[in-house]
């Protein structure tokens, strides 16, 4: 199940008598979100530092959390910073009941250089701190509210969470999104926790906790309604994923990562959120076409209740089927089927994309940058749960790191990319392409046969108008009416499924694969190669979350018939 990520940041010198408060403090906010989500069990990043880091981390086990630990340093290193014998002993025993995820060395420096204190050393505290604000959904900062006062401290991550930037030449650049975007993806828990001997910030108070975000640093008692809503959804997906577990188990998958590997959980979240798309576009198809026949039967038996005498009865099945669309258009609304569809279809595709991107050995352009920082950039807050769920799946290969060689950038290659009418996206977008032109095709030929049949009743009608009797024009008027009524229902329904423009992104989305596939025959690169998959997936990125957005404005509406 996706869980609840915590992750914490906390200063170290905490004074003696403020710990059990704290924990008190921790304990009540950690039961706070189990009663909120209880579909959502929870995680908790922390890098088991002195202080409020081990504090927290205790606290969370003690709740039954799941416990991830970002070292910055390899272990033996790590606990040379631990003076004290109890702190060190608190260390090893949370490390044990841990998943460890040791990060890389800065810059790929030597052992003996991040090994002693220095400029090295405090680097990769920062890059621990920065891994778990880019993966966490909430921060929760034991701080005392001061501004920053060393590299990777309290402050610079509290800052780096709510607004993207890291002050000073500690990583290689300001993560921008979050700066266009308002922050308004950051939720913070912030207890105020003094330092020993030192006063809080001007306006705080001691122990004093609240909900903040970049938009409004003031303290709120609740959680916004906005993130409340981003982790329904994730209570949703993880529902629905149990409710359908036999029938997911039992689809084979579509990716061929190795079950044990690195990428593993990515995959089989991507599974889950590809069977579910399939599942409810199912289930919107089979709502879109039981709204529109309903439409167009109205449409007809109104005519024929107008036009032909004897059809009283008529009105009574117009109002019957009038219902039937309501109650198949009111199930689905409520059901959240069309937007179910749309969010676990735009999950899939973030997901293979991350997927690919790990197995093939593709690097972010920045140390502190991961694959959801790039997906849905531009979309309302309620979207920001499927990136939530990409942070969740990317923590797995940090726990089990994997360095991927050639031969997996090949699989990936064949897998992603694939041949022209045989395998891969490539194959997938041309039969798309073809499937949605010949739907286009057919919507055109219901309306041309509807527009000549009614110019040809017409001048029939006009022709013969003295000749014929009023019992026969009816029935030709009625026949116009009913070809008229045909060709709009399937000219909407054509537009409600966006043929149109669906066509035209499948189009783009094939020769974007056709342009990376040509470009891949023309390297033997590694490099070149790898290069041109990262720009293939951030281009596929950028499509997948435009059409999610177009398509989210395109639900079953029986009022609109």
């Amino acid at each position: 199940m996706i869980p609840l990520v915590v992750g914490v940041t906390s200063h170290r010198d905490i004074a003696p008598g403020d710990i059990e408060p704290l924990r008190e403090k921790v304990r009540a906010f950690f039961v706070q979100l189990q009663e909120a989500f209880p579909g959502l069990p929870l995680l908790v990043l922390s890098a088991l530092a002195e202080g409020g880091d081990q504090l927290v981390a205790e606290e969370a086990l003690g709740v039954g959390a799941r416990l991830v630990a970002p070292l910055p340093l390899p272990p033996d290193l790590y606990v040379d910073d631990f003076d004290d014998a109890g702190v060190h002993a608190t260390f090893e025993s949370l490390r044990k009941r841990a998943e460890v995820v040791l990060l890389p060395r800065l810059m790929e420096m030597p052992r003996h250089i991040v090994g002693s204190p220095g400029a090295a050393r405090d680097r990769q505290y920062a890059k621990a701190g920065v891994y778990i604000a880019s993966h966490c959904h909430v921060l929760l900062a034991l701080w005392d509210g001061n501004e920053a006062n060393g590299v990777g401290g309290t402050a610079q991550i509290v800052h780096y969470h709510l607004t993207g930037g890291l002050p000073g030449p500690t990583l290689h650049h300001n993560r921008m999104r979050h700066v266009l975007a308002g922050g308004d993806e950051s939720l913070l828990y912030h207890i105020v926790c003094p330092r020993a001997g030192e006063p809080v910030a001007e306006g705080l108070h001691p122990l004093e906790a609240g909900w903040r975000i970049a938009d409004d640093m003031s303290f709120h008692t609740t959680l916004p309604g906005d993130f409340r809503l981003m982790f329904e959804r994730m209570a949703d997906f993880n529902d629905d994923v149990t409710r359908h577990a036999d029938e997911i188990d039992a689809e084979p998958r579509s990716l061929h990562g190795s079950p044990s590997g690195a990428t593993a959980t990515i995959e089989e979240v991507f599974h889950q959120a590809d069977w579910l798309a399939i599942h409810f576009r199912k289930r919107v198809v089979l709502a879109l076409r039981a709204t529109y026949t309903v439409a167009a039967l109205m449409g007809i038996a109104f005519t024929f209740y107008a036009h032909l005498p004897g059809n009283n009865s008529l009105i009574y099945g117009f109002l019957l089927l009038f219902a039937t669309g309501g109650f198949v258009a009111m199930l689905a609304g409520r059901r959240g089927w069309h937007r179910k569809y749309l969010d676990y279809r735009a999950l899939a595709e973030g997901l293979r994309i991350q997927s690919c991107w790990r197995r093939a050995g593709i690097a972010a352009s920045a140390d502190h940058e991961f694959a959801h920082d790039n997906f849905l950039q531009k979309q309302n807050i309620e979207l920001g749960w499927i990136r939530n769920v990409m942070r969740a799946a990317s923590l797995y290969p940090s726990t089990h790191p994997e360095e991927p060689g050639d031969a997996s950038l090949q699989e990936v290659i064949a897998e992603w990319v694939g041949e022209p009418g045989k395998s891969g996206q490539l194959h997938y977008y041309e039969s798309k392409t073809a499937e949605r032109t010949g739907l286009h095709h057919i919507t055109e030929t219901v309306g041309r046969i509807s527009l000549w049949g009614g110019i040809a009743i017409s001048v029939f009608l006009a022709v013969f108008a003295l000749q014929l009797g009023e019992e026969a024009k009816v029935t030709l008027v009625t026949v116009m009416a009913v070809l008229s009524i045909v060709a709009a229902v399937r000219e909407a329904y054509a537009y409600r499924k966006a043929d149109r423009e669906l066509m035209r992104q499948y189009c783009f989305m094939q020769r974007i694969f056709t342009s990376a596939r040509c470009a891949l025959d023309r390297t033997h690169d590694p490099a070149q190669q790898r290069a041109i998959l990262h720009a293939l997936g951030e281009a596929a990125l950028t499509e997948h979350a435009e059409w999610t957005l177009m398509q989210r404005e395109r639900q079953v509406e029986h009022s609109k018939l």
